[in-house]
């Protein structure tokens, strides 16, 4: 049960809370004692308070250094692995963790309970005191997993944007990043062996401003991508920060920014023009599902594996992403080459021709110690032995993928795809789908109550998705995901109550100090009283849809 009074307004919400009178006051006196295991800890938190607050805590040779005024970092094998106990007391600061990943999310913690201006790049004022209550916090996670998905396919964001991203999921104890690199308007990582797709299939000639019945366009040329030096800059930026990167190479669907750096990979034997006429397909300037997927060929199985030899060189995760989801049939159907492979294969359909393509990648990941994550669509045809399955059409595929004793991401469309509307009202950014409150994604339970408890250890956690279509910047994410991922936050790392028990009102309260430390981070989020006049996007239209989503 968790038990926090008024002092403490921390997000997520911590497990157990003890407070005291009294508080510990960091002076120029004050040291930093990083025991062994946590010294990445010890950096990483010396030089943000530095930078927040001025002060240079000095390093501490032996626990002891930490006292009255000072922090004291160290391991404790008895706490799981990123479980965490802050002391703050007449003795100082100290932070135990069953890892330098437990010590981690307590160091995040401290810099909440320091107050807003903590999470500043430089001090308001270097004769500020700073101090944090006596308190006891013990605090653990309830999911292993704790994600958010970036789509930079859609719309790329630059390197440095990534990285303020990684620093805003630590903020708030998220420790996966799911990285949405191709799609069908964009290849966004460079691999040596297919030069050309960056140099073609990184750019798109024009976007589409807003849905696609949109009459708005945007002729300016659109793209980027990352350099495999970005990309190791990113992993170990995420490293230092607890963060696992999952990076997301989408097959056999949503592949035309692919098949435009190398027509061969298509179904060249239905594919006869592109959109604007020519020989060839361009990289897709709109938005929807597009109906020009992979050939089923074995040129394909073998240049797929030519990227993901590269990518296994850049990812350390052992969780690999490979889409498969909204993958139409239609060329399949009308290929000869594809009708072959279904014979050839003895298959009953274009549904097992996918599962056969998908359990391909399945197989040659697992040899090579990696799990495969797909889409909920990988159940059509069969489920691939071994696969990991991200439930986003609502809880279904992740129940049937469970109930089989396979892992299970929940993400369902319904609470947590943030692209989705915040508000009923006209001044919302180019609308997009049902209304999701910051209220509907608080009360959003990633465990579904038909799963036993023996399948409900499938669910590996939770993760929320961010897809880009339209925002175009920096600044339109931020306000589709923020507020709302703090609130995500707390469910995928809290033990809260079932979701009609949640007392929404506490959160919303101890939002009012979150908003602030936003504003310090200099995230746009969507304020409660609704968007600011620069945050709307009059005129440019969306796809709103009336009543609530269909359940999930």
């Amino acid at each position: 049960m968790t038990d926090v009074t008024s002092e403490t307004e921390l997000i997520p919400v911590p497990g157990h809370v003890v407070d005291a009178s009294g508080a510990v006051r960091l002076s120029v006196r004050s040291q930093l004692y990083a025991g062994d295991g946590t010294e990445g800890v010890g950096n990483w938190l010396r030089t943000v308070l530095q930078q927040a607050t001025g002060l240079s805590l000095r390093e501490g040779r032996e626990l002891d250094d930490a006292c009255d005024d000072g922090i004291g970092l160290q391991l404790d094998p008895a706490l799981g692995p990123e479980e965490y106990r802050l002391v703050s007391d007449s003795n100082g600061i100290f932070i135990e963790g069953g890892s330098s990943a437990g010590v981690f999310w307590g160091a995040q913690t401290l810099r909440q309970l320091l107050g807003p201006d903590a999470y500043r790049r430089a001090p308001l004022d270097r004769d500020r005191t700073w101090a944090v209550p006596h308190l006891t916090i013990q605090d653990s996670p309830r999911f292993h997993w704790r994600g958010l998905m970036l789509d930079v396919a859609r719309h790329f964001m630059p390197k440095e944007g990534v990285l303020r991203y990684l620093d805003l999921m630590a903020a708030h104890k998220l420790n996966v990043f799911h990285f949405h690199l191709t799609d069908d308007q964009g290849w966004r990582v460079q691999i040596n062996r297919y030069p050309k797709l960056t140099e073609i299939g990184s750019w798109r000639a024009r976007t589409k401003f807003g849905h696609r019945a949109s009459p708005l366009w945007d002729d300016k040329p659109h793209g980027g991508y990352y350099t495999q030096d970005d990309i190791r800059e990113i992993v170990a930026y995420a490293a230092e920060r607890h963060i696992t990167v999952v990076p997301e190479i989408d097959v056999p669907g949503h592949s035309q920014a692919a098949i435009a750096a190398y027509p061969e990979l298509g179904n060249t034997d239905v594919i006869t023009a592109s959109i604007e006429g020519g020989n060839s397909l361009s990289v897709w300037d709109t938005w929807g599902i597009n109906p020009n997927v992979l050939a089923p060929t074995d040129n394909t199985l073998r240049f797929y594996e030519g990227v993901f030899e590269e990518l296994l060189e850049l990812f350390p995760s052992e969780f690999i992403h490979v889409g498969g989801d909204e993958c139409l049939k239609d060329q399949w159907k009308q290929s000869p080459t594809a009708q072959a492979r279904i014979a050839e294969l003895g298959l009953a359909d274009e549904d097992e021709l996918q599962s056969w393509f998908i359990g391909h990648f399945d197989k040659w990941l697992s040899a090579r110690g990696r799990r495969l994550v797909g889409w909920d669509e990988i159940l059509e045809g069969g489920l691939a032995d071994g696969a990991v399955v991200s439930s986003w059409r609502g809880y279904e595929g992740g129940i049937t993928a469970a109930r089989a004793g396979h892992d299970v991401v929940m993400c369902p469309e319904q609470y947590v795809y943030l692209d989705w509307r915040q508000a009923p009202g006209e001044d919302e950014p180019v609308p997009i789908a049902h209304v999701r409150t910051l209220e509907d994604v608080y009360r959003f339970e990633p465990v579904p109550e038909q799963l036993g408890e023996a399948e409900a250890r499938h669910v590996l956690g939770t993760q929320a998705n961010v897809w880009t279509e339209v925002m175009e910047d920096h600044a339109r994410v931020d306000y589709q995901t923020f507020p709302r991922l703090a609130a995500f936050a707390e469910v995928a790392w809290s033990a809260l109550p079932a979701p009609a028990e949640r007392d929404f009102a506490d959160f919303e309260r101890r939002m009012t100090a979150h908003y602030a430390r936003l504003d310090a981070l200099g995230v746009a989020y969507r304020p409660p009283t609704g968007p600011l006049p620069w945050q709307r996007r009059p005129g440019v239209l969306g796809r709103p849809q009336d009543g609530p989503p269909p359940r999930a």
